[in-house]
């Protein structure tokens, strides 16, 4: 069995919970703030996240810290969900449980996650006219884009939607057609 689905099996459930506690109190948005202000607080501190991976570091320790760092900043229900994650040694997994939990928050709200490699930046009506496509393609409400500038694109995109991915690109073309030209 792979790693990912043992963290999927373990993340799951937490996500789970937390999303819904945040839909039974109605906080679902406050949430959403309060885990990407996690998020960004993890991407930017190397210490905080290596003390909260330590196993070494003892469970009062990181409750101590995430107390006095987050009382005031997040509710009350995700601070007690948090305390709970160190209680039971899964504090190391957050990033992967709020990964989880945004991407049930997305299925709820039917919103879908595209990811898009261009060589030069997407204007404006580009985005907007290529969500409405994807609208249609995925039968979703929202299209959420995701940009990434990849200079070693000659032309066109590559979009990625979970598994699925969609390769306009010169040498996705050209890798197609050698394709077709090997198999006839």
């Amino acid at each position: 069995m792979s790693s990912q689905n043992i963290n999927d099996k373990i993340t799951l459930p937490y996500a789970e919970a937390l999303l819904e506690c945040a839909n039974k109190n109605n906080i679902i948005d406050n949430m959403n703030n309060d885990l990407s202000s996690i998020q960004n607080l993890l991407a930017e501190s190397k210490d905080f996240r290596v003390f909260l991976n330590n196993p070494l570091t003892a469970t009062e320790a990181k409750k101590n810290v995430i107390t006095k760092l987050l009382l005031n900043q997040v509710n009350s229900f995700l601070l007690k969900f948090l305390l709970v994650l160190v209680e039971r040694r899964r504090i190391s997994l957050i990033n992967l449980i709020i990964d989880k939990y945004f991407d049930l928050v997305y299925k709820l709200d039917s919103i879908t996650i595209a990811t898009v490699s261009t060589s030069v930046a997407l204007t404006e009506a580009q985005q907007k006219a290529l969500i409405n496509k994807l609208k249609d393609m995925t039968s979703s409400h929202t299209v959420k884009l995701e940009t990434n500038i990849d200079t070693s694109l000659l032309g066109g995109f590559i979009i990625q939607i979970g598994s699925k991915v969609i390769d306009t690109s010169l040498a996705g073309k050209l890798k197609n057609m050698a394709f077709y030209l090997s198999n006839t």
